[in-house]
């Protein structure tokens, strides 16, 4: 039996490597599909959309926050990968009497680099993990004095209630990466009251699915702000997508 430790200090037992393999975080499975477990991921949510030839093929389990626990139960998995914001502690727990759970909790970069290990590790695919990690490190060390004026931003995830990534939050480890300050000084995801003057507003495609006809009401309430539609994507998925992320920022910061 081998024992691991989860992201939460919660030790997992496993009798072998997994070789069917539940995953209910949307950024985690296409991880285990950069890491070449095609096989092996038996069951995912119904949001986790990368790569589309997963999200038409394998079992679709639920949501995040509303899992199928009899579907769960009949994929029959060595181990069940899940986050501990996107997925609820009442699921958590009712998962575990099926299955081990091993949690994720990412707040910054270095956390998804001690995830990503984690996951290669377990899954007896440590090579690729470091290779994934490796990539994603040059990715981000290119990304330097993207703005060194310093600019505030406001990052909307809801619209109606406005709620803003705060403190805290991998989208604001994210946002400090792109040279920018968080205008949001609570932690978590506050609501914001448009009492606020930043400099850019970014308004992210999930999980409210933000458009161009939103940027005329932003501009309205902000007006002084340059307000721009960002891949919701490039911000808080926190596994191989970050490969991607170093690109989409350089671009985008030339923008603002």
């Amino acid at each position: 039996m081998i024992e691991y430790i989860d992201q939460m200090n919660n030790t997992i037992r496993l009798a072998k490597t997994p070789s069917r393999i539940v995953s209910l975080v949307p950024s985690q499975t296409q991880l285990l599909y950069s890491l070449g477990l095609a096989k092996e991921v038996v069951g995912i949510t119904k949001f986790c959309v990368h790569p589309n030839t997963w999200f038409r093929s394998k079992d679709r389990i639920g949501g995040t926050k509303n899992v199928d626990f009899e579907k769960v139960k009949a994929l029959n998995p060595d181990i069940i990968f899940a986050n501990k914001e996107e997925n609820t502690k009442e699921d958590i727990e009712d998962l575990r009497k099926i299955a081990p759970v091993w949690l994720s909790d990412i707040s910054n970069l270095e956390d998804s680099f001690s995830m990503i290990e984690s996951i290669g590790i377990i899954t007896n695919k440590k090579i690729e993990a470091i290779s994934i990690i490796d990539k994603i490190k040059q990715g981000f060390s290119e990304l330097t004095q993207l703005n060194p004026s310093k600019k505030s931003v406001v990052y909307f995830i809801w619209d109606d209630p406005g709620y803003t990534a705060g403190k805290g939050t991998f989208i604001d480890d994210m946002l400090t990466k792109c040279g920018l300050e968080n205008a949001i000084n609570e932690s978590r995801y506050p609501e914001v009251h448009f009492g606020l003057n930043p400099d850019v507003i970014f308004l992210s495609s999930e999980p409210f699915p933000f458009k161009e006809k939103h940027i005329e009401l932003y501009q309205k309430r902000y007006p002084n702000a340059v307000i721009k539609i960002v891949d919701g994507e490039m911000f808080s998925w926190y596994g191989s997508k970050l490969i991607e992320s170093p690109g989409y920022f350089k671009s985008l910061m030339s923008t603002v």
